[in-house]
């Protein structure tokens, strides 16, 4: 059970909004930390329901998706080992905004909204620590929303590559030769654009040698030069 709590919190020290707190604050929030498991294509919640729950990916990856009233979908964001989605709910008890599905099986700890209130009252720094670490989460996704609005589909279709990299390198990938499970659909949906745009595009990176396209998966030979088309 020691060395449960320890790789707990271990996993929670990597977490960018939990990277303030010291051993003891990680500790706290590892004893009301569950282990929840979830199939590739399982919803963890949908748009509109209750969020009473965080989560932290300790092996696997999802998505956050919003779809449009016309039918329409966009993925808002992936995440992998480390990664916390439905943070909001730490603080209070709004309905969900997007929709998380496991895009592998997923393994996660969950912490429940009411256990993470429960220990803010009862720890200050705790409560302090998190907002911080959260305000600088906002500030990032304000200026990636920002330089996103100028960039050209070309320019954020690389970006999202190049991101998707540098997660999978993350998990274990080499420098070159990075295999990416995604579709093209899905890069269209990371990239706000539309599939035949996307596709478009990908196909003049794969004409130029950068990336090689299979059956759900992208690999890309040549990360570096993705940053050719990034502007």
């Amino acid at each position: 059970m020691a060395a449960r709590a320890d790789d707990t919190a271990a996993l929670l020290r990597r977490v960018p909004a939990f990277q303030e707190l010291g051993g003891t604050e990680l500790d706290a929030v590892a004893a009301v930390a569950v282990p929840r498991s979830f199939d590739r294509g399982q919803a963890v919640f949908h748009a509109g329901d209750g969020s009473d729950t965080c989560y932290i990916v300790r092996s696997g990856h999802a998505r956050a998706t919003r779809e449009h009233p016309d039918g329409r979908q966009i993925t808002l964001a992936t995440f992998g080992p480390g990664d916390i989605f439905g943070e909001l709910a730490m603080f209070d008890d709004e309905h969900r905004s997007a929709t998380v599905e496991a895009t592998e099986a997923l393994e996660a700890l969950a912490i429940l909204g009411g256990d993470m209130r429960r220990l803010m009252r009862e720890h200050s720094e705790i409560a302090v620590k998190l907002a911080v670490s959260l305000v600088r989460r906002l500030r990032g996704a304000n200026e990636r929303l920002a330089r996103q609005s100028f960039q050209t589909v070309q320019s954020r279709v690389a970006s999202v590559l190049a991101q998707l990299v540098e997660q999978a390198q993350l998990d274990g990938a080499p420098d070159r030769d990075v295999s990416i499970r995604a579709t093209q659909s899905d890069v269209a949906k990371l990239a706000g654009s539309s599939r035949e745009s996307a596709s478009r595009f990908l196909a003049v990176l794969e004409r130029a040698g950068v990336i090689s396209q299979g059956r759900g998966r992208l690999t890309v030979h040549d990360p570096p030069a993705l940053d050719r088309y990034v502007y």
